[in-house]
């Protein structure tokens, strides 16, 4: 039975990457066996058009393109989130083609403009809102700094169904919660490494992009932590950090390209990441993942 909404939330959102072929371009029928073996696996809600799809490297024609194509690929197993954002007109055109491909629910991310007003951002939500026809929507916050009441007030929003948290402040993530309608859904998006700290305090799932490489582990945390496990959360969390490890470095530059570099590894080449992501890996990087993968026999 396909889950509703609210429960996909609470479980694990999976952040497909983008393929491509050998000419550079989007080649989304490379997604379909990983997609099935994250669902298979029991992923609740893939992802399509977020940062490990690359949404900053897509044009708007591509992004509408993944959006249909997913949604298609999934075939109604499981609620799609769609990822939208960039300038206004760029994000309200993608919410009416994620709308019309069928998407479940829409990810905002946070607007990366230099002069960015909590209540523009208010206006932006609206407008998104009003383009996609009403789909639900869950905002991708990875700037904290706006603070707690522009936080409630994006929150307040019509249409806002929750918050992907994505910094590293447990603290403020409990103080937003605090301020917050208790119908607001609290994600932990900074992946398995940082779901216990904010599981701590009231985030419940969280974002992966493990799940297009090793779905099993990040379903086995997610069960422990629903479980309150959280010893055994952190044990399953340390046999992968090697992975995450390797996709910190570089400034997070090479966070896709560890994880298209290990799907290569694997057999299931999607392509290289576009500039300014970091691409190839470098060979002490290239030794680390290969460890990774031998040590965890993914071969």
């Amino acid at each position: 039975m396909t889950l509703t909404l609210d429960q996909a939330l609470t479980g694990i959102s999976g952040i497909l990457v983008t393929p491509y072929d050998a000419a550079g371009e989007i080649a989304p029928a490379k997604l379909q066996p990983i997609i099935d073996r994250a669902l298979g696996a029991g992923l609740h809600m893939p992802v399509v058009n977020g940062n490990t799809g690359e949404f900053y490297a897509l044009t708007t024609d591509e992004a509408c393109v993944m959006i249909r194509e997913v949604v298609d690929m999934v075939d109604g197993r499981a609620p799609v989130l769609g990822g939208v954002g960039r300038g206004i007109r760029d994000a309200c055109r993608l919410a009416r083609a994620s709308a019309e491909a069928g998407a479940t629910a829409l990810m905002v991310h946070q607007p990366p403009d230099p002069f960015v007003a909590p209540r523009g951002v208010v206006d932006y939500l609206n407008a998104v809102a009003d383009a996609s026809g009403g789909l639900p929507m869950m905002l991708y916050l990875r700037n904290d700094a706006i603070g707690t009441r522009a936080i409630a007030d994006l929150c307040a929003v019509p249409g806002v169904k929750g918050v992907k948290w994505a910094t590293p402040n447990p603290l403020k993530l409990a103080e937003a919660k605090a301020a917050c309608a208790p119908e607001i859904v609290w994600v932990g998006g900074l992946a398995e490494v940082w779901a216990p700290a904010l599981y701590a305090v009231g985030a419940r799932g969280f974002t992966s992009g493990l799940i297009n490489v090793w779905p099993e582990r990040s379903l086995a945390i997610h069960a422990a932590l629903e479980a309150s496990d959280y010893t055994g959360a952190n044990a399953l969390i340390e046999g992968m950090k090697a992975f995450e490890d390797i996709r910190a470095e570089e400034m997070n530059g090479t966070n896709v390209t560890g994880v298209k570099a290990a799907l290569m590894a694997l057999g299931r080449d999607c392509g290289p990441t576009r500039p300014p992501s970091a691409w190839p890996l470098t060979p002490a990087q290239q030794d680390k993942l290969g460890a990774f993968i031998a040590a965890n026999g993914l071969r």
